[in-house]
């Protein structure tokens, strides 16, 4: 092991004996007390040394025996420290485009070596993006540019002006093929230093339901995922209506809310629901005019599914399972609305129950003495 201090982390002094390691409190650690000494030896944490030389060069400056790993495991288990020498084959794929990536993944991820791992992993995943509007095309291509190594999209019909948007399908694309065009904005995106994708046929691990038409996203249709629910398979749900913007929920099929609960839920609190969104469908089918969907809130709504979606290949857990986050224009003061399985629909997610942990808040504080 090569400790190094993760670039990615921002440095300040307290005080004299006070160091913080991390700008916003999510991930931010205190350190202290640390003497000058101590503060010294820590700055040689760069990843040109190895622990042996640490512990020679903290003779060196007079610490105490002992100092240079107790230091290491401190700084490691507090989420300061990275491995240098993680994996050097897997690093040497990692192009310029990947780096800020792997910068933010080795703040989440506390432990040495953790980031470069994620990243690496993503590139064996696939993920299938329906829909490729506004949103769901933006989504195919950033989950490609964060390192995702197969994303397939799916969708029908031929491109529409309004179907473009910087970083997605490009206006030059107008009257190609949606799918075609998408896998195209994809490609592009493509961040790994080997250009070439294997097309290996990968079990898809997610799905992300992003329908061009904002309402199916907002209510979605349960036999729209039946079959996913059937197969186990994990979905997300994300789009635009008239002029807000919806993330989630994730499906986890057995363990969370499906789109079938959603529905349940919704009719008891409102029995007149289902008839309103049956009139909704019909008159989008019939509608002959350009459905709305803003620029910046559909490039908004894009990085959050595709944040959410990154999160759940990372194995961050079920963070978006159960959730629905709403961004209204003008304002996008975002509102959480929470779901709850229905008993009495087939998915059997009632019957499971899951604790979430806290979201981190306050700034972590390690003592070195």
């Amino acid at each position: 092991m090569h400790p190094m201090i993760k670039p990615a982390l921002r440095r300040a002094w307290r005080d004299r004996q006070t160091v913080q390691y991390g700008v916003a409190p999510a991930h931010a650690v205190l350190l202290g007390p640390v003497d000058n000494t101590t503060a010294g030896f820590m700055e040689l944490m760069d990843g040109t040394r190895s622990l042996v030389q640490l512990r020679e060069e903290a003779a060196r400056v007079g610490l105490p025996p002992g100092t240079a790993d107790r230091l290491v495991e401190r700084l490691s288990s507090a989420g300061v420290l990275d491995d240098a020498t993680a994996d050097r084959e897997a690093s040497a794929s990692v192009s310029d485009l990947l780096r800020p990536d792997l910068g933010s993944l080795s703040v989440v991820h506390r432990e040495p070596g953790a980031g470069l791992r994620r990243l690496v992993a993503r590139r064996e995943a696939c993920v299938q993006v329906r829909g490729a509007g506004r949103v769901g095309s933006l989504v195919a291509s950033t989950l490609s540019a964060a390192g995702v190594g197969e994303v397939d999209v799916v969708d029908g019909g031929h491109v529409e002006p309004w179907d473009t948007t910087p970083g997605g399908i490009p206006a030059g694309e107008v009257g190609e093929r949606r799918d075609v065009a998408a896998s195209r904005a994809v490609g592009r995106a493509w961040p790994w230093r080997s250009r070439t994708r294997a097309r290996s046929r990968r079990k898809v691990g997610l799905v992300v339901l992003t329908p061009r038409d904002g309402l199916d996203a907002y209510a979605p249709d349960p036999a729209t995922s039946e079959g996913f629910v059937e197969a186990g398979t994990p979905h997300l749900y994300g789009g635009v209506v008239e002029s807000t913007g919806v993330v989630g929920p994730l499906v986890l099929p057995g363990a969370s809310p499906c789109a079938g609960c959603l529905l349940r839920g919704r009719a008891e609190r409102e029995p007149s629901w289902p008839l309103v969104v049956g009139q909704w469908r019909t008159s989008s089918r019939r509608r002959s005019g350009v459905p709305a969907c803003d620029s910046a809130l559909a490039t908004m709504v894009a990085g959050a599914i595709a944040s959410y979606a990154l999160s759940f290949l990372d194995g961050d857990g079920d963070c978006a399972a159960g959730y629905r986050v709403r961004f209204a224009l003008p304002h996008l003061m975002g509102d959480t609305e929470q779901f709850s399985p229905h008993p009495e629909c087939p998915c059997g997610a009632a019957s499971v129950t899951s604790d979430r942990p806290p979201s981190a808040g306050v700034v972590e504080e390690v003592t070195m003495a």
